[in-house]
């Protein structure tokens, strides 16, 4: 992969299951569940692998990091012209009247602002993960690997004991089984996995 070696950990889990995390390839980490070992075949478990590695070699904890911090900065700003604007301006809205629109536009910003940037920051790791995909199958130079990973990942009825909704968006796949809910694909961190596969069958 071009990259460090990185630090292998195994999850007791019966789950399959992958991530890696590290802000850079000299301090990166791939953690597998043991159902990962033990229900996917090589060809599989390279493509899962290959996959973890180019997060890595892309550096897409650190771009999620970046994503994460400008847009909080974004939604900090808007919060601040709005409290700025709603308590700075009160005095002078009992001597002038004060401009209600500019406190409505203010309202509306402050509320939209925060949803608008987790929407670009979800949007921009499912970006991430397609690349990784398409990364993982350049390197190992057989893209149904990955694409049958995914595939046995999706189909498996184990859910992986040790997630929760912070850890969930570090796998290769949604380790929650969560059931369907409306506008699921904008709130997703994760690209839908057919369509992953689709674009793997597709290379």
């Amino acid at each position: 992969a071009g990259i460090p070696k990185p630090k292998v950990y195994v999850i007791e889990d019966s789950a399959p299951n992958a991530f890696a995390t590290g802000r850079d390839p000299k301090h990166s980490s791939v953690a597998v569940t043991r159902g990962l070992l033990t229900k996917l075949d090589r060809n599989e478990l390279q493509g899962v692998l290959a996959h973890e590695l180019s997060h890595v070699r892309n550096f897409d904890i650190r771009v999620m990091l970046i994503v994460a911090v400008l847009l909080g900065m974004v939604a900090l700003i808007s919060d601040w012209i709005f409290r700025s604007m709603f308590w700075g301006g009160r005095g002078r809205d009992r001597d002038r009247g004060g401009n209600p629109i500019l406190l409505v536009v203010a309202i509306v910003l402050a509320i939209l602002t925060p949803i608008i940037a987790q929407l670009i920051q979800l949007a921009v790791s499912r970006r991430r993960e397609y690349l990784a995909d398409a990364s993982g199958a350049l390197l190992t130079r057989y893209p149904a690997g990955l694409a049958n990973a995914l595939r046995k990942i999706a189909a498996d009825k184990d859910a992986l004991e040790v997630a929760n909704k912070a850890t969930a968006p570090l796998y290769i796949a949604n380790p929650l089984h969560d059931e369907p809910r409306f506008l699921d694909g904008l709130f997703d961190t994760h690209p839908p996995i057919q369509e992953r596969i689709k674009r793997l069958e597709a290379m």
